[in-house]
Protein backbone atom coordinates (compact mmCIF):
# COMPACT_ATOMS: atom_id res chain seq x y z
CA UNK A 1 0.00 0.00 0.00
CA UNK A 2 1.08 3.12 -0.71
CA UNK A 3 2.22 5.56 2.19
CA UNK A 4 0.52 8.91 2.91
CA UNK A 5 2.57 12.03 3.10
CA UNK A 6 -0.12 13.92 5.74
CA UNK A 7 1.35 10.90 7.82
CA UNK A 8 4.99 10.10 6.96
CA UNK A 9 7.83 11.68 4.80
CA UNK A 10 10.30 9.90 2.80
CA UNK A 11 13.49 9.31 4.96
CA UNK A 12 15.60 6.77 2.97
CA UNK A 13 17.97 8.42 -0.14
CA UNK A 14 16.46 7.54 -3.81
CA UNK A 15 17.82 7.39 -7.34
CA UNK A 16 15.11 8.68 -8.73
CA UNK A 17 12.04 11.13 -7.98
CA UNK A 18 8.89 10.83 -10.00
CA UNK A 19 6.15 12.96 -10.03
CA UNK A 20 2.69 11.44 -10.59
CA UNK A 21 1.71 8.03 -10.40
CA UNK A 22 -0.36 7.14 -13.20
CA UNK A 23 0.95 4.87 -15.49
CA UNK A 24 3.50 5.93 -16.95
CA UNK A 25 5.17 7.28 -13.64
CA UNK A 26 4.57 3.99 -11.69
CA UNK A 27 5.77 1.83 -15.10
CA UNK A 28 9.02 4.16 -15.62
CA UNK A 29 9.56 3.28 -11.40
CA UNK A 30 8.72 -0.12 -11.86
CA UNK A 31 11.55 -0.40 -15.04
CA UNK A 32 14.21 1.49 -13.14
CA UNK A 33 13.30 -0.73 -10.23
CA UNK A 34 14.50 -3.73 -12.19
CA UNK A 35 17.52 -1.73 -13.55
CA UNK A 36 18.45 -1.48 -9.59
CA UNK A 37 17.15 2.29 -9.57
CA UNK A 38 15.26 3.31 -5.39
CA UNK A 39 12.57 5.17 -6.85
CA UNK A 40 10.41 7.82 -5.01
CA UNK A 41 7.43 8.16 -6.68
CA UNK A 42 4.68 11.47 -5.37
CA UNK A 43 1.16 11.45 -5.82
CA UNK A 44 -0.52 14.84 -5.06
CA UNK A 45 -3.76 12.99 -4.74
CA UNK A 46 -5.08 10.55 -1.79
CA UNK A 47 -5.10 7.69 -4.48
CA UNK A 48 -2.83 6.45 -6.18
CA UNK A 49 -2.60 5.38 -9.99
CA UNK A 50 -4.01 8.18 -11.82
CA UNK A 51 -6.92 7.50 -14.54
CA UNK A 52 -6.23 3.62 -14.03
CA UNK A 53 -7.37 3.96 -10.56
CA UNK A 54 -11.40 3.18 -8.97
CA UNK A 55 -13.84 4.97 -6.74
CA UNK A 56 -16.46 3.59 -5.07
CA UNK A 57 -19.56 4.98 -4.15
CA UNK A 58 -22.86 3.11 -2.28
CA UNK A 59 -21.46 -0.53 -2.92
CA UNK A 60 -20.35 0.47 -6.27
CA UNK A 61 -17.33 0.53 -8.40
CA UNK A 62 -16.11 1.87 -11.32
CA UNK A 63 -13.03 2.83 -13.30
CA UNK A 64 -12.60 6.42 -14.11
CA UNK A 65 -9.69 5.80 -17.39
CA UNK A 66 -9.67 2.46 -18.22
CA UNK A 67 -12.53 0.91 -20.52
CA UNK A 68 -10.75 -1.46 -22.98
CA UNK A 69 -7.33 -2.11 -24.24
CA UNK A 70 -6.08 -3.56 -26.82
CA UNK A 71 -3.37 -6.22 -28.05
CA UNK A 72 -2.68 -7.23 -24.31
CA UNK A 73 -4.21 -10.99 -24.69
CA UNK A 74 -1.53 -11.55 -27.36
CA UNK A 75 1.72 -12.02 -25.89
CA UNK A 76 4.17 -11.55 -28.71
CA UNK A 77 2.79 -7.95 -28.72
CA UNK A 78 5.16 -5.42 -27.17
CA UNK A 79 2.34 -3.50 -25.01
CA UNK A 80 1.34 -7.09 -23.57
CA UNK A 81 5.07 -7.56 -22.78
CA UNK A 82 5.27 -4.33 -21.05
CA UNK A 83 2.67 -4.79 -18.74
CA UNK A 84 4.17 -8.62 -18.01
CA UNK A 85 7.10 -6.69 -17.17
CA UNK A 86 6.46 -4.16 -15.01
CA UNK A 87 3.83 -6.73 -12.82
CA UNK A 88 6.17 -9.57 -12.87
CA UNK A 89 3.64 -10.88 -14.73
CA UNK A 90 0.54 -10.65 -12.07
CA UNK A 91 -1.50 -8.59 -14.02
CA UNK A 92 -4.69 -10.66 -15.95
CA UNK A 93 -6.48 -9.63 -19.17
CA UNK A 94 -10.23 -11.05 -19.92
CA UNK A 95 -10.95 -10.28 -23.98
CA UNK A 96 -14.06 -8.71 -24.67
CA UNK A 97 -16.79 -10.15 -27.56
CA UNK A 98 -15.79 -11.12 -30.84
CA UNK A 99 -17.70 -7.32 -31.47
CA UNK A 100 -15.67 -5.06 -29.32
CA UNK A 101 -17.24 -1.88 -30.44
CA UNK A 102 -20.53 -1.36 -32.13
CA UNK A 103 -20.93 2.51 -34.13
CA UNK A 104 -24.30 3.88 -34.12
CA UNK A 105 -25.49 6.99 -36.34
CA UNK A 106 -29.13 7.20 -35.93
CA UNK A 107 -31.09 4.22 -36.65
CA UNK A 108 -27.64 2.70 -38.58
CA UNK A 109 -25.28 0.50 -36.79
CA UNK A 110 -21.70 -1.01 -37.68
CA UNK A 111 -20.00 -3.50 -36.01
CA UNK A 112 -16.27 -3.73 -36.01
CA UNK A 113 -15.61 -7.32 -35.55
CA UNK A 114 -11.68 -8.63 -33.92
CA UNK A 115 -9.08 -9.60 -36.28
CA UNK A 116 -7.63 -7.37 -39.14
CA UNK A 117 -9.63 -10.23 -41.43
CA UNK A 118 -12.84 -10.38 -39.65
CA UNK A 119 -13.02 -6.56 -39.54
CA UNK A 120 -12.89 -6.55 -43.20
CA UNK A 121 -14.88 -8.56 -44.37
CA UNK A 122 -17.65 -7.65 -41.96
CA UNK A 123 -17.53 -3.91 -42.42
CA UNK A 124 -17.93 -4.76 -46.64
CA UNK A 125 -21.37 -6.33 -45.71
CA UNK A 126 -22.11 -2.50 -45.20
CA UNK A 127 -20.44 -1.39 -47.70
CA UNK A 128 -21.00 -3.65 -50.74
CA UNK A 129 -20.13 -1.15 -53.61
CA UNK A 130 -16.84 -2.21 -55.04
CA UNK A 131 -15.18 0.91 -54.72
CA UNK A 132 -16.09 0.92 -50.93
CA UNK A 133 -14.53 -2.26 -50.49
CA UNK A 134 -11.28 -1.42 -52.17
CA UNK A 135 -11.38 1.86 -49.69
CA UNK A 136 -11.37 -0.49 -47.11
CA UNK A 137 -8.95 -2.58 -47.96
CA UNK A 138 -6.53 0.59 -48.53
CA UNK A 139 -7.88 2.16 -45.23
CA UNK A 140 -6.30 -0.98 -43.25
CA UNK A 141 -3.34 -1.30 -44.82
CA UNK A 142 -2.85 2.84 -44.09
CA UNK A 143 -3.28 2.23 -40.66
CA UNK A 144 -0.72 -0.50 -40.43
CA UNK A 145 1.95 1.25 -42.03
CA UNK A 146 1.50 4.37 -40.42
CA UNK A 147 1.21 2.52 -37.15
CA UNK A 148 4.77 1.08 -38.13
CA UNK A 149 6.30 4.06 -38.81
CA UNK A 150 5.08 5.63 -35.75
CA UNK A 151 8.00 3.63 -33.80
CA UNK A 152 10.68 6.00 -35.76
CA UNK A 153 8.89 8.76 -34.54
CA UNK A 154 8.72 8.29 -30.80
CA UNK A 155 12.20 6.56 -30.53
CA UNK A 156 13.71 9.93 -32.10
CA UNK A 157 11.90 11.40 -28.34
CA UNK A 158 14.47 9.08 -26.59
CA UNK A 159 17.71 10.81 -28.13
CA UNK A 160 19.34 13.95 -26.61
CA UNK A 161 18.58 17.17 -27.75
CA UNK A 162 21.64 17.54 -29.94
CA UNK A 163 21.09 14.38 -31.64
CA UNK A 164 17.41 15.16 -32.50
CA UNK A 165 18.33 18.35 -34.11
CA UNK A 166 20.63 16.34 -36.60
CA UNK A 167 19.27 13.36 -37.20
CA UNK A 168 15.30 13.47 -35.78
CA UNK A 169 13.73 14.69 -38.66
CA UNK A 170 15.53 11.99 -40.81
CA UNK A 171 14.95 9.08 -38.50
CA UNK A 172 11.00 9.86 -38.58
CA UNK A 173 10.75 11.35 -42.42
CA UNK A 174 8.16 8.46 -42.95
CA UNK A 175 6.42 8.87 -40.03
CA UNK A 176 5.79 12.57 -40.88
CA UNK A 177 4.37 11.54 -43.53
CA UNK A 178 1.66 10.43 -42.27
CA UNK A 179 1.40 12.70 -38.80
CA UNK A 180 1.51 15.88 -40.86
CA UNK A 181 -1.54 15.25 -42.30
CA UNK A 182 -5.25 15.06 -41.18
CA UNK A 183 -7.28 11.95 -40.95
CA UNK A 184 -10.41 13.34 -43.38
CA UNK A 185 -7.27 14.73 -45.94
CA UNK A 186 -6.02 11.06 -45.73
CA UNK A 187 -9.08 9.10 -46.12
CA UNK A 188 -10.61 11.44 -48.78
CA UNK A 189 -7.42 10.49 -50.66
CA UNK A 190 -9.11 6.75 -50.60
CA UNK A 191 -12.85 7.85 -50.26
CA UNK A 192 -15.55 10.21 -51.09
CA UNK A 193 -17.62 8.29 -49.11
CA UNK A 194 -18.93 10.29 -46.21
CA UNK A 195 -20.77 7.41 -44.63
CA UNK A 196 -17.66 5.21 -45.02
CA UNK A 197 -15.28 7.99 -43.43
CA UNK A 198 -17.70 8.23 -40.32
CA UNK A 199 -17.77 4.84 -39.67
CA UNK A 200 -13.99 4.06 -39.93
CA UNK A 201 -13.87 7.36 -37.62
CA UNK A 202 -16.17 5.94 -35.35
CA UNK A 203 -13.74 5.34 -32.40
CA UNK A 204 -12.68 9.21 -32.75
CA UNK A 205 -13.73 9.88 -29.17
CA UNK A 206 -10.68 7.72 -27.62
CA UNK A 207 -7.95 10.98 -28.71
CA UNK A 208 -11.17 13.52 -28.60
CA UNK A 209 -10.65 14.77 -32.26
CA UNK A 210 -12.87 14.69 -34.99
CA UNK A 211 -11.25 13.65 -38.38
CA UNK A 212 -10.88 16.93 -40.11
CA UNK A 213 -8.59 18.09 -36.81
CA UNK A 214 -6.59 15.24 -35.93
CA UNK A 215 -2.96 14.08 -36.89
CA UNK A 216 -3.66 10.72 -39.18
CA UNK A 217 -1.06 9.05 -37.19
CA UNK A 218 -3.18 9.30 -34.33
CA UNK A 219 -6.05 7.72 -35.50
CA UNK A 220 -3.83 5.02 -37.00
CA UNK A 221 -2.17 4.25 -34.34
CA UNK A 222 -5.42 3.77 -32.38
CA UNK A 223 -7.50 1.67 -34.64
CA UNK A 224 -4.57 -0.65 -35.38
CA UNK A 225 -4.72 -0.85 -31.94
CA UNK A 226 -8.00 -2.34 -31.80
CA UNK A 227 -7.86 -4.50 -34.72
CA UNK A 228 -6.91 -7.50 -32.53
CA UNK A 229 -10.20 -6.96 -30.22
CA UNK A 230 -9.78 -5.27 -26.97
CA UNK A 231 -9.41 -6.95 -23.07
CA UNK A 232 -10.12 -5.37 -19.92
CA UNK A 233 -8.00 -6.07 -16.46
CA UNK A 234 -9.92 -9.07 -14.33
CA UNK A 235 -10.49 -7.42 -11.23
CA UNK A 236 -10.57 -3.88 -12.17
CA UNK A 237 -8.34 -1.49 -13.33
CA UNK A 238 -7.25 -0.98 -9.70
CA UNK A 239 -5.21 -3.96 -10.13
CA UNK A 240 -2.93 -2.23 -12.35
CA UNK A 241 -1.41 -0.20 -9.77
CA UNK A 242 -1.55 -3.17 -7.02
CA UNK A 243 0.20 -5.61 -9.58
CA UNK A 244 2.94 -2.19 -10.46
CA UNK A 245 3.41 -1.73 -7.04
CA UNK A 246 5.53 -4.10 -5.18
CA UNK A 247 8.05 -3.93 -8.03
CA UNK A 248 8.86 -0.78 -7.22
CA UNK A 249 9.46 -1.90 -4.00
CA UNK A 250 11.68 -4.65 -4.58
CA UNK A 251 14.09 -2.41 -5.09
CA UNK A 252 13.25 -0.34 -2.14
CA UNK A 253 11.10 1.95 -4.06
CA UNK A 254 8.28 3.84 -2.65
CA UNK A 255 4.86 5.37 -3.46
CA UNK A 256 3.44 8.47 -1.29
CA UNK A 257 0.02 10.04 -2.03
CA UNK A 258 -1.00 13.55 -0.54
CA UNK A 259 2.47 14.24 -1.30
CA UNK A 260 1.93 17.96 -3.77
CA UNK A 261 5.11 18.51 -5.63
CA UNK A 262 5.42 22.68 -5.47
CA UNK A 263 8.58 23.03 -7.47
CA UNK A 264 11.49 20.82 -9.32
CA UNK A 265 14.45 22.47 -7.27
CA UNK A 266 17.20 23.81 -10.16
CA UNK A 267 21.16 24.55 -9.12
CA UNK A 268 23.77 24.83 -11.86
CA UNK A 269 21.35 23.77 -14.65
CA UNK A 270 20.77 20.53 -13.33
CA UNK A 271 18.19 18.98 -11.23
CA UNK A 272 18.58 18.26 -7.68
CA UNK A 273 15.07 17.15 -6.22
CA UNK A 274 12.04 18.80 -5.35
CA UNK A 275 10.16 20.88 -2.96
CA UNK A 276 7.14 19.99 -1.31
CA UNK A 277 4.29 22.24 -1.01
CA UNK A 278 4.86 22.12 2.91
CA UNK A 279 8.40 23.67 2.01
CA UNK A 280 10.21 20.54 2.73
CA UNK A 281 13.05 19.21 -0.16
CA UNK A 282 13.58 16.03 -1.17
CA UNK A 283 16.75 15.74 -3.07
CA UNK A 284 18.03 12.84 -5.44
CA UNK A 285 20.28 12.12 -8.49
CA UNK A 286 17.29 12.17 -11.20
CA UNK A 287 14.12 13.96 -11.72
CA UNK A 288 11.07 12.33 -13.87
CA UNK A 289 8.03 14.09 -14.33
CA UNK A 290 4.85 12.19 -15.82
CA UNK A 291 2.23 15.07 -15.34
CA UNK A 292 2.06 16.87 -18.17
CA UNK A 293 4.54 19.70 -20.04
CA UNK A 294 2.31 22.00 -19.44
CA UNK A 295 2.43 20.97 -15.04
CA UNK A 296 5.63 20.36 -15.67
CA UNK A 297 6.92 24.07 -17.90
CA UNK A 298 4.22 26.49 -16.67
CA UNK A 299 4.02 24.79 -13.48
CA UNK A 300 6.85 22.78 -11.11
CA UNK A 301 9.62 25.36 -13.99
CA UNK A 302 7.15 28.42 -13.99
CA UNK A 303 10.71 30.31 -12.73
CA UNK A 304 13.04 28.42 -14.70
CA UNK A 305 14.76 30.61 -16.92
CA UNK A 306 16.30 27.88 -19.31
CA UNK A 307 12.58 26.66 -20.67
CA UNK A 308 11.33 30.03 -21.46
CA UNK A 309 11.63 29.14 -25.31
CA UNK A 310 9.20 25.94 -24.14
CA UNK A 311 7.03 28.15 -22.09
CA UNK A 312 6.36 30.26 -25.36
CA UNK A 313 5.87 27.31 -27.20
CA UNK A 314 3.19 25.78 -24.40
CA UNK A 315 1.28 28.75 -24.41
CA UNK A 316 0.10 28.49 -28.21
CA UNK A 317 -0.43 24.55 -27.46
CA UNK A 318 -3.66 24.26 -26.99
CA UNK A 319 -5.09 21.11 -24.32
CA UNK A 320 -7.31 17.91 -25.64
CA UNK A 321 -10.91 17.78 -25.39
CA UNK A 322 -12.28 17.87 -21.97
CA UNK A 323 -15.28 15.30 -21.30
CA UNK A 324 -18.18 14.30 -18.60
CA UNK A 325 -19.20 10.76 -17.55
CA UNK A 326 -22.00 9.61 -15.90
CA UNK A 327 -21.45 6.12 -13.41
CA UNK A 328 -24.34 4.25 -13.29
CA UNK A 329 -24.92 1.63 -10.86
CA UNK A 330 -27.52 -0.93 -11.08
CA UNK A 331 -28.96 -3.91 -8.66
CA UNK A 332 -29.46 -6.44 -11.43
CA UNK A 333 -26.91 -8.73 -12.81
CA UNK A 334 -25.65 -8.43 -16.54
CA UNK A 335 -28.02 -11.02 -17.39
CA UNK A 336 -31.47 -10.11 -15.81
CA UNK A 337 -30.26 -6.76 -18.25
CA UNK A 338 -29.27 -8.33 -21.24
CA UNK A 339 -25.94 -6.05 -21.74
CA UNK A 340 -22.88 -7.76 -22.81
CA UNK A 341 -19.08 -6.82 -23.48
CA UNK A 342 -19.81 -4.61 -26.37
CA UNK A 343 -18.81 -0.74 -26.43
CA UNK A 344 -21.43 1.52 -28.12
CA UNK A 345 -20.83 4.19 -30.09
CA UNK A 346 -23.57 6.89 -30.44
CA UNK A 347 -23.66 9.49 -32.90
CA UNK A 348 -25.99 11.86 -34.23
CA UNK A 349 -27.88 10.84 -37.82
CA UNK A 350 -24.99 12.31 -39.75
CA UNK A 351 -22.20 10.72 -40.80
CA UNK A 352 -20.05 14.11 -40.82
CA UNK A 353 -18.63 14.10 -37.12
CA UNK A 354 -16.51 17.13 -37.76
CA UNK A 355 -19.92 18.90 -38.61
CA UNK A 356 -21.81 17.43 -35.21
CA UNK A 357 -18.95 18.94 -33.12
CA UNK A 358 -19.04 22.40 -34.38
CA UNK A 359 -22.93 22.31 -34.12
CA UNK A 360 -22.48 21.40 -30.11
CA UNK A 361 -19.77 23.71 -29.46
CA UNK A 362 -22.03 25.92 -31.00
CA UNK A 363 -24.95 25.58 -28.56
CA UNK A 364 -24.39 22.65 -25.95
CA UNK A 365 -27.10 22.89 -23.96
CA UNK A 366 -29.49 22.27 -26.80
CA UNK A 367 -27.44 20.58 -29.51
CA UNK A 368 -27.60 16.89 -29.77
CA UNK A 369 -24.13 15.47 -28.26
CA UNK A 370 -21.25 14.68 -30.60
CA UNK A 371 -20.95 11.17 -29.86
CA UNK A 372 -22.15 9.29 -26.66
CA UNK A 373 -19.72 6.37 -25.25
CA UNK A 374 -21.23 3.42 -23.42
CA UNK A 375 -19.24 0.80 -21.79
CA UNK A 376 -19.91 -2.07 -19.56
CA UNK A 377 -17.16 -2.89 -16.97
CA UNK A 378 -18.83 -4.46 -14.66
CA UNK A 379 -19.63 -7.21 -17.77
CA UNK A 380 -15.91 -7.09 -19.16
CA UNK A 381 -14.16 -8.26 -15.70
CA UNK A 382 -15.23 -12.18 -14.57
CA UNK A 383 -14.07 -11.12 -10.98
CA UNK A 384 -16.98 -8.97 -10.59
CA UNK A 385 -19.78 -10.98 -9.44
CA UNK A 386 -17.46 -12.44 -6.66
CA UNK A 387 -16.68 -8.60 -5.48
CA UNK A 388 -20.23 -7.20 -5.87
CA UNK A 389 -22.51 -9.87 -6.50
CA UNK A 390 -26.55 -9.11 -7.82
CA UNK A 391 -25.10 -5.64 -9.12
CA UNK A 392 -24.05 -3.70 -12.80
CA UNK A 393 -22.38 -0.91 -13.61
CA UNK A 394 -22.06 1.29 -16.69
CA UNK A 395 -20.12 4.52 -17.73
CA UNK A 396 -21.76 7.05 -20.35
CA UNK A 397 -18.65 9.61 -21.95
CA UNK A 398 -19.13 12.35 -24.03
CA UNK A 399 -17.15 15.08 -25.02
CA UNK A 400 -17.72 18.28 -22.82
CA UNK A 401 -16.56 22.04 -23.18
CA UNK A 402 -14.71 23.43 -20.47
CA UNK A 403 -15.78 27.04 -21.09
CA UNK A 404 -18.88 25.80 -20.05
CA UNK A 405 -18.11 25.27 -16.51
CA UNK A 406 -15.62 27.86 -16.41
CA UNK A 407 -17.75 29.94 -14.01
CA UNK A 408 -17.15 27.14 -11.28
CA UNK A 409 -13.89 27.04 -11.27
CA UNK A 410 -12.75 28.26 -8.46
CA UNK A 411 -15.30 26.36 -6.04
CA UNK A 412 -14.47 23.51 -4.29
CA UNK A 413 -15.22 20.01 -4.85
CA UNK A 414 -18.47 18.50 -3.62
CA UNK A 415 -18.65 21.96 -2.43
CA UNK A 416 -19.81 24.15 -6.05
CA UNK A 417 -23.26 25.30 -5.33
CA UNK A 418 -26.72 24.28 -6.34
CA UNK A 419 -26.97 26.07 -9.57
CA UNK A 420 -23.57 23.30 -10.51
CA UNK A 421 -25.59 20.52 -9.05
CA UNK A 422 -28.58 21.63 -11.05
CA UNK A 423 -26.41 22.21 -14.17
CA UNK A 424 -25.14 18.37 -13.72
CA UNK A 425 -28.69 16.89 -13.33
CA UNK A 426 -30.07 18.34 -16.81
CA UNK A 427 -26.86 16.85 -18.49
CA UNK A 428 -27.56 13.75 -16.68
CA UNK A 429 -30.89 12.71 -17.59
CA UNK A 430 -30.21 13.99 -21.03
CA UNK A 431 -27.05 11.29 -21.01
CA UNK A 432 -29.93 8.54 -19.44
CA UNK A 433 -32.54 9.23 -22.27
CA UNK A 434 -29.89 8.83 -25.00
CA UNK A 435 -29.24 5.38 -22.67
CA UNK A 436 -32.57 4.22 -22.76
CA UNK A 437 -33.08 5.25 -26.47
CA UNK A 438 -30.93 2.40 -27.28
CA UNK A 439 -30.80 0.02 -24.17
CA UNK A 440 -34.64 0.62 -23.37
CA UNK A 441 -34.69 -2.46 -21.13
CA UNK A 442 -32.37 -0.27 -18.52
CA UNK A 443 -35.35 2.51 -18.07
CA UNK A 444 -36.18 2.17 -14.12
CA UNK A 445 -33.70 -0.18 -13.03
CA UNK A 446 -31.07 2.60 -11.98
CA UNK A 447 -30.05 2.63 -8.40
CA UNK A 448 -27.63 5.02 -8.48
CA UNK A 449 -26.28 7.77 -10.68
CA UNK A 450 -23.21 10.45 -10.73
CA UNK A 451 -21.59 12.60 -13.05
CA UNK A 452 -18.30 14.38 -13.37
CA UNK A 453 -17.47 17.49 -15.41
CA UNK A 454 -14.55 18.92 -16.98
CA UNK A 455 -13.76 20.41 -13.52
CA UNK A 456 -13.53 16.99 -11.69
CA UNK A 457 -10.89 16.28 -13.70
CA UNK A 458 -9.17 19.14 -13.33
CA UNK A 459 -9.22 18.96 -9.53
CA UNK A 460 -8.17 14.77 -9.65
CA UNK A 461 -5.91 15.00 -12.66
CA UNK A 462 -4.42 18.55 -12.08
CA UNK A 463 -4.97 19.11 -16.03
CA UNK A 464 -5.79 23.01 -15.90
CA UNK A 465 -8.66 22.67 -18.53
CA UNK A 466 -10.21 19.43 -17.56
CA UNK A 467 -8.72 17.29 -20.59
CA UNK A 468 -8.32 13.76 -20.70
CA UNK A 469 -5.73 13.06 -23.24
CA UNK A 470 -3.01 15.61 -22.67
CA UNK A 471 -2.31 17.87 -25.54
CA UNK A 472 -4.63 17.82 -28.66
CA UNK A 473 -3.42 15.27 -31.30
CA UNK A 474 -3.51 17.92 -34.19
CA UNK A 475 -0.26 17.13 -37.22
CA UNK A 476 1.53 20.19 -35.35
CA UNK A 477 1.57 18.64 -32.23
CA UNK A 478 3.76 16.18 -33.38
CA UNK A 479 6.30 18.73 -34.66
CA UNK A 480 6.96 19.79 -30.99
CA UNK A 481 10.53 19.96 -30.26
CA UNK A 482 9.51 20.45 -26.26
CA UNK A 483 7.90 16.82 -26.11
CA UNK A 484 10.87 14.64 -26.07
CA UNK A 485 12.62 12.65 -22.47
CA UNK A 486 15.11 15.20 -22.64
CA UNK A 487 14.49 18.81 -21.23
CA UNK A 488 16.85 21.69 -21.27
CA UNK A 489 17.70 21.07 -17.25
CA UNK A 490 20.07 17.78 -16.51
CA UNK A 491 19.07 14.87 -15.24
CA UNK A 492 15.08 16.18 -15.20
CA UNK A 493 12.87 13.68 -17.86
CA UNK A 494 9.45 13.87 -19.03
CA UNK A 495 7.09 10.72 -19.32
CA UNK A 496 3.50 10.23 -20.53
CA UNK A 497 1.24 10.67 -23.01
CA UNK A 498 2.56 13.90 -23.88
CA UNK A 499 5.57 12.91 -25.39
CA UNK A 500 4.04 9.79 -27.49
CA UNK A 501 0.36 9.69 -27.83
CA UNK A 502 -2.81 9.51 -25.66
CA UNK A 503 -3.75 6.45 -23.52
CA UNK A 504 -2.85 3.50 -21.88
CA UNK A 505 -0.71 2.38 -25.00
CA UNK A 506 0.88 5.92 -24.97
CA UNK A 507 1.36 6.17 -21.47
CA UNK A 508 3.40 2.97 -21.27
CA UNK A 509 5.06 3.28 -23.87
CA UNK A 510 6.44 6.46 -22.92
CA UNK A 511 7.86 4.80 -20.02
CA UNK A 512 9.38 2.40 -21.65
CA UNK A 513 11.21 5.53 -23.84
CA UNK A 514 11.78 7.63 -20.78
CA UNK A 515 14.16 5.05 -19.09
CA UNK A 516 16.06 3.71 -22.54
CA UNK A 517 17.06 7.79 -22.73
CA UNK A 518 17.84 8.38 -19.61
CA UNK A 519 19.45 5.17 -18.71
CA UNK A 520 21.10 4.89 -22.57
CA UNK A 521 20.45 1.21 -22.36
CA UNK A 522 18.22 -1.08 -24.72
CA UNK A 523 15.46 -1.16 -22.43
CA UNK A 524 13.30 -2.56 -25.14
CA UNK A 525 15.61 -5.77 -25.89
CA UNK A 526 15.59 -6.30 -21.78
CA UNK A 527 11.76 -6.45 -22.13
CA UNK A 528 11.33 -8.46 -25.22
CA UNK A 529 13.98 -11.32 -23.26
CA UNK A 530 12.99 -11.00 -19.87
CA UNK A 531 8.95 -11.91 -21.47
CA UNK A 532 9.77 -14.64 -24.24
Amino acid sequence: MPASYKKEHPQEQYDWIIIGSGLSGISLAAILSKEGKKCLVLERHYTAGGYTHVFKRRDYEWDVGIHYVGEVHRKEKMLARLFRYITDGQLEWEEMDEVYDQIIFGKERFNYVKGTENFKEHLKTYFPDPEDQAAIDKYVAMIRAASHASKDLFSKRALPPLANRLFGNFISRKANSYSRKTTREVLETITKNEKLIGVLTGQYGDYGMPPAQSSFIMHALLAKHYLGGGSFPIGGSARIFETVEPVIEKSGGKVFTNASVEKIIVKNGKAVGVKMSDGKEILAPKVASSIGVHNTYLGLLKDEPKIDKFKQQLEGTEASSAHLCLYVGMKYTAKELNINKTNLWIYPDNFNHDENMANYLADPDNAEFPLVYISFPSVKDPDWENRYPGKSTLEIITLGDYGTFKKWEDSRWKKRGEDYDAYKEKISQRLLQVLFKYLPQLEGKIDYYELSTPLSTKHFVNYQKGEIYGLVHTPERFEQSMLNVHTPIKNLYLTGQDIVTCGIGGALSASMITAMGATKKNIMKKIIEATN
